[in-house]
């Protein structure tokens, strides 16, 4: 199942002590988070990476607390019907958490976006111009079951100068009430505030509601999770809001592919991870290459456990391979984001027809083409309108960390202020400082 901010409390969401209460508690958390904010505008680099590299080292060294932790939401959500896949994003074993305190490294070792030049110049009256970056402020993330986004937002908003609150849903309350306690004591530990991480957790939906309504607290607010979280935050918050996404994404094989590379492209993109918003779920293929591509491709993906939902072409490929069945593909297929082993395929006459399939069925995250011919590729790459898009290269490759960025908030699929993995420069704005000598305007 997918949480969604309108579905039942449960555990930690309990919360009976009045609507006035919740939204006192939010706000002073706001307030704190605000008045702890403008202590890390001012830090040094060395300062926040210090900062950074303790998280780290914490994260590591209270791994068993966090682990013992996540294991009980682990058993409260099978014993909840949680969804496979949300179960895996779910699940924080101790070498995941160890791959998550490396990644905050990474942020450590990234370049400060704080005080960047955007750009200047110096007007002919004088005037000295500079556009520079400087943090948001306090930023809010609302989320489901993937604690390891509780760091990644922590040290992605401590490199930008920013505070950070947190909503990170009841499938991982324990799990997160761990790693907010640990990243809270190692801030402490380096001579900083505390409350530039906290969590609204303990308040449940009341609490979340409040903090999508604290105008003038919360700077922006990022949604990352299931389509339902996502459109019940766009509609109901009245802070500024950064809309991440689901990910229906797809690859296109080209008639002039190197049929190989788009075996190997393929499969990764569907089956390297299958619970995450990069992650294929349909493979178009040109009608010419459709003989040659179909049997290895199908075969290949039903032996990697892949459900299988194809057009008549897709089906008539399939008869006589052994161990492959494949579902008549509906238009439910072509638009499901499936974050399961599940994939349509769909047999297309030329770029134009699997243009026009993506722009009717993607949500704007990431499409990939495989194609050697250079005039198929530029062209896929000016006309498809998504945040990412892949030539010759799988899908999985619309991350904050393998794009270079370190960790990411989340992919945002809009275009205004960000688009894409959301890493530092994207949790900042800009500023005008303008510089003179007694000018005063005629």
């Amino acid at each position: 199942m997918t949480e969604t901010l309108a579905a039942p409390a449960v555990g930690g969401d309990d919360v009976r002590d009045g609507g006035a209460a919740v939204e006192s508690a939010v706000l002073a958390t706001c307030r704190a988070a605000r008045a702890a904010s403008r202590v890390l505008a001012t830090a040094t680099r060395d300062r926040k990476d210090a900062a950074l590299r303790a998280v780290a080292d914490a994260l590591v060294a209270q791994a068993s607390r966090v682990v013992e932790a996540n294991a009980r939401d682990l058993r409260r959500g099978a014993a909840e019907g949680l969804a496979g896949g949300l179960l895996d994003r779910l699940r924080l074993d101790e070498e995941r958490l160890v791959a998550v305190a490396d990644a905050v490294r990474d942020v450590a070792a990234l370049p400060d976006p704080v005080g960047e030049v955007v750009r200047g110049q110096t007007l002919p009256n004088g005037l000295r111009l500079r556009q520079l970056r400087v943090p948001m402020g306090v930023v809010a993330v609302v989320y489901e079951a993937r604690p390891n986004v509780t760091v990644d937002a922590a040290a992605l908003a401590l490199k930008s100068g920013n505070a950070v609150v947190l909503r990170g849903g009841s499938a991982a309350r324990e799990t997160n009430a761990v790693v907010v306690a640990v990243l809270r004591e190692a801030l402490s530990a380096q001579g900083l505030p505390p409350d530039l991480v906290s969590t609204v957790d303990e308040h449940g939906r009341d609490g979340v509601q409040h903090l999508m309504r604290a105008r003038g607290l919360v700077d922006v607010l990022v949604p990352r999770g299931g389509a339902g979280l996502i459109a019940e935050v766009v509609r109901s918050a009245t802070v500024p809001v950064i809309e991440t996404g689901t990910g229906n994404c797809h690859v296109y094989v080209d008639a002039a592919a190197d049929l190989d590379a788009a075996l190997a492209i393929a499969l990764n993109s569907k089956t390297q991870r299958t619970s995450v918003c990069n992650s294929a779920e349909t493979v178009l293929v040109h009608a010419a290459v459709a003989d040659a591509f179909l049997p290895p491709l199908l075969t290949a993906m039903a032996s990697a456990g892949v459900r299988l939902h194809g057009d008549d072409v897709v089906l008539a490929a399939a008869e006589g391979l052994d161990g492959v069945e494949v579902e008549a593909a509906t238009d439910e297929d072509w638009a499901t984001e499936y974050l399961a082993l599940e994939l349509a395929v769909r047999v297309v006459p030329d770029l134009d027809a699997a243009l026009a399939h993506v722009d009717r069925w993607s949500t704007g995250h990431t499409e990939a083409v495989v194609t050697r011919d250079l005039a198929t590729a530029e062209r896929f790459a000016a006309e498809v309108d998504s945040a990412a898009v892949m030539v010759n290269a799988s899908t999985r490759f619309t991350d904050g960390a393998q794009l270079g960025l370190g960790a990411e908030v989340g992919i945002s699929t809009q275009k205004l202020h960000a688009r894409g993995p959301m890493g530092l420069a994207e949790l900042t704005t800009t500023r005008w400082v303008v510089t003179g000598d007694g000018h005063v305007r005629a």
